[in-house]
């Protein structure tokens, strides 16, 4: 099973569009076919960015909807204890938990759709960053 680490943006993208390889993955999470690899700290910032308004409204969703969604991905990921901060490593801070999950949890890759934001860390720890299209077209083959 591929274990791997969700940016937000992968998650935001998958609720606000049913249509997109990020709701894709999120149903592969589901079929148990991905292992998401979670922090305290990224599972928090998960819950407070899905909680927005403007999220909520997009994505037809309520606190309790958000609530319902974030038990579900909880029971189906695997939790990663931090035992070392790289910080800063990344020209937003607010990456720096995502970055931390995915070495600390030894990931097989980091998804997000920024990857440009993770590129250059990522080479310096030999992590593979990939945008949601490409791994799905990976684990089509």
């Amino acid at each position: 099973m591929l274990r791997v680490v969700l940016d937000t943006s992968v998650l935001v993208a998958g609720l606000r569009s049913k249509q997109g390889a990020s709701n894709a993955l999120l149903v592969l999470v589901a079929e148990q076919e991905i292992k998401p690899l979670v922090t305290t700290p990224l599972f928090l910032e998960y819950e407070e960015v899905l909680l927005r308004a403007e999220h909520r409204l997009v994505t037809g969703m309520s606190e309790a909807d958000v609530a319902s969604f974030l038990a579900a991905l909880a029971s189906a990921s695997e939790g990663v204890e931090v035992h070392f901060q790289w910080r800063l490593q990344l020209s937003d801070p607010a990456d720096e938990i995502v970055l931390e999950a995915a070495i600390n949890g030894h990931a097989d890759a980091l998804v997000t759709h920024n990857i440009a934001d993770f590129a250059e860390a990522a080479r310096r720890f030999g992590l593979r960053v990939v945008a949601p299209g490409n791994i799905l077209k990976e684990l089509k083959t």
